[in-house]
């Protein structure tokens, strides 16, 4: 059975930094593009990053380009999604999301290309 699961949400102050990580089993990762997406109470979920497959190509939101980085740990079998700079508007439920379907040098903050998904981990930012 695929599954992914998010880990490293909690409470940060603004400014400060959070480490979130996506780990797979089932699968391996390395053959996914991977996604983040988060989701506040009462707004839209958001694409914030993505890595392709071969790690070689990211993405980013505007709203966290230069504050947030994604990586690839494969001896983990996981994706993790550094935040550095919180901001009282990054607090919101974080997602990773797998798409199997993008090429290797390729990955997309459209929700609709992910197919598996994490149950998500909540981010709290302090002002």
């Amino acid at each position: 059975q695929l599954q992914l699961a998010e880990s490293g949400g909690g409470l940060a102050q603004s400014g400060g930094s959070l480490t979130l990580s996506c780990a797979a089993s089932g699968f391996h990762l390395d053959y996914y593009a991977i996604g983040w997406f988060r989701q506040a109470p009462g707004k839209e979920r958001e694409g914030v990053s993505c890595i392709s497959s071969s790690g070689e190509y990211t993405n980013y939101a505007d709203s966290v380009k230069g504050r947030f980085t994604i990586s690839r740990d494969t001896t983990k079998n996981a994706v993790n999604l550094h935040l550095h700079s919180l901001k009282p508007e990054d607090a919101a439920t974080y997602y990773c999301a797998a798409d199997p379907l993008a090429i290797a040098a390729q990955c997309f903050l459209d929700a609709h290309e992910y197919n598996h998904w994490g149950r998500g981990t909540q981010v709290t930012v302090s002002s």
